[in-house]
């Protein structure tokens, strides 16, 4: 875990349930120290949550491959990263039937976030699922 200036914050995750919750007291603990931070807090924590969660539940790696997260301040929002050591990119599903006790995830990060995506890693293994939150029209 390192702290890049009070502008940044990354730190390494195990592959598990419960590091949804590790992740969502980092980035309160990183809100704090940044001005303004409380404005980004609820939509923040909820992608959070939700990217973790999905790099926990689908990334489809060999056994004790770990999750990092990344928080930046840029132009007035929050830039999430969620790096994962698998290529399987996420897709949204639309179809999902009220029922169902999951896979309205992404769903919801997009409908929280000002823009959101997928890309490789600079180091050819896994990606990094990012989502930019905070007010429209800032960056």
């Amino acid at each position: 875990m390192s702290t890049v200036g009070v502008s940044a914050f990354e730190a390494m995750l195990t592959r598990h349930r419960r590091s949804a919750g590790v992740a969502r007291r980092h980035l309160r603990d990183f809100l704090a120290q940044v001005p303004g931070g409380d404005a980004l807090a609820d939509d923040g924590l909820l992608v959070l949550a939700e990217l973790v969660g999905n790099a926990v539940v689908h990334a489809r790696v060999p056994p004790g491959r770990r999750i990092a997260i990344r928080f930046e301040l840029v132009c007035g929002h929050l830039r999430i990263e969620v790096h994962d050591a698998s290529n399987e990119r996420p897709t949204i599903r639309r179809s999902t039937g009220t029922d169902e006790p999951s896979g309205r995830g992404l769903c919801l990060v997009e409908a929280l976030s000002v823009e959101w995506g997928c890309q490789p890693r600079p180091e050819g293994i896994g990606k990094i699922v990012w989502a930019l939150v905070g007010p429209e029209g800032g960056v």
